[in-house]
């Protein structure tokens, strides 16, 4: 066979396949196009590499080829669109299918908190064996408002993210054996409402909402979203439903990824708050009012977006392309 008139009979083909392989966008057609060119071209190759295997036509085919194998089996979308649909589909989505088991354990948490608060306030046998007189006055009058100060504000921020975020990767990487999350969360409560008592038992709960809130509303629920998430997979595990236990798993531990790396951004804007607004010389209403709009900010989001998201058939697992497979973009 000539291998050079093979050559120009088919260059025009190898030449478009070549374009097509290095266009980073591609329409529906265009895709369909590079499939039959490559499937073509990839015949052309067998053949010229029978006649002559090291020559110079099988080196060059062979390239355009291997350059529309790797366009066929890797493309990736414009690093814009994937942040855009992460930020607007992916995570709301995420947040919003765990929204109820997110409020479950609010209360829950709360509930625990408002019966050991009330417990220590007005058992004074129990708060007496909690803390001396002189410890108790320490701590209602300096120790409790003096926390959120005492150290530079963005250090503060710092350490409160780190903190925060090593609770919330706990209830992610234990939260599948299903008692993990339930003892980090009554823990926390328990916490919580005793500081409450004291306070209260001392006529100063009203200090401890004004210092506990403004960024609390914010701290506590990316807690319990934490432990929603850790649960979902708990519950994939135990009801994987028609799906084999190990996809139920898979697809929950993904939708996890999603809810962990959204949580990073939630948890940074709560201890911004903590550190810069909770401790500042401003009047009350504005300090709550901000927490409450940080709050409201996350709902509102989850909410709109989420429910928009999963009414369009988004589950807040990650992309075919993100989790391993490959596609190509249209």
């Amino acid at each position: 066979m000539d291998l050079d008139a093979f050559t120009a009979v088919n260059q025009q083909d190898w030449d478009r396949l070549r374009t097509l392989s290095k266009r980073r966008r591609l329409s529906s057609a265009e895709i369909d196009e590079l499939v039959e060119l490559y499937g073509r071209a990839s015949t052309h190759l067998s053949v010229v590499q029978a006649q002559d295997p090291d020559g110079p036509h099988a080196s060059g085919l062979s390239l355009v080829v291997a350059a529309a194998r790797t366009r066929l089996t890797s493309a990736t979308e414009n690093p814009g669109s994937v942040v855009r649909e992460f930020v607007s589909r992916q995570l709301p989505a995420a947040f919003y299918r765990i929204r109820w088991m997110t409020v479950i354990l609010g209360v829950l948490f709360c509930a625990v908190g408002t019966a050991y608060a009330t417990w220590v306030a007005t058992s004074p046998e129990v708060l007496a064996s909690l803390m001396t007189p002189e410890e108790q006055e320490a701590f209602v009058q300096e120790d409790f408002v003096q926390y959120y100060s005492e150290n530079p504000a963005g250090s503060f921020a710092s350490l409160v993210w780190t903190n925060n975020a090593w609770i919330a990767a706990q209830e992610v990487a234990f939260g599948i054996t299903g008692f993990f999350v339930p003892y980090v969360l009554y823990t926390n409560a328990q916490n919580i409402g005793m500081s409450a008592g004291v306070m209260a038992a001392h006529d100063e709960l009203d200090t401890f909402f004004l210092f506990i809130l403004p960024h609390g509303f914010m701290e506590l629920t990316a807690i319990f979203i934490a432990g929603a998430a850790g649960l979902q997979i708990f519950w994939a595990l135990v009801a994987p439903g028609r799906q084999t236990r190990m996809a139920s798993v898979g697809s929950a531990g993904r939708s996890l990824i999603t809810v962990a790396i959204g949580l990073v951004g939630v948890l940074f804007v709560s201890a911004l708050v903590e550190a810069f607004v909770t401790p500042a010389d401003w009047p009350d209403p504005v300090r709550l009012g901000i927490g409450a709009a940080v709050l409201a900010g996350y709902w509102v989001y989850t909410l709109l977006l989420g429910r928009r998201a999963v009414r369009d058939g988004v589950t807040g697992d990650l992309s075919r392309t993100d989790s391993g497979a490959h596609q190509l973009t249209a």
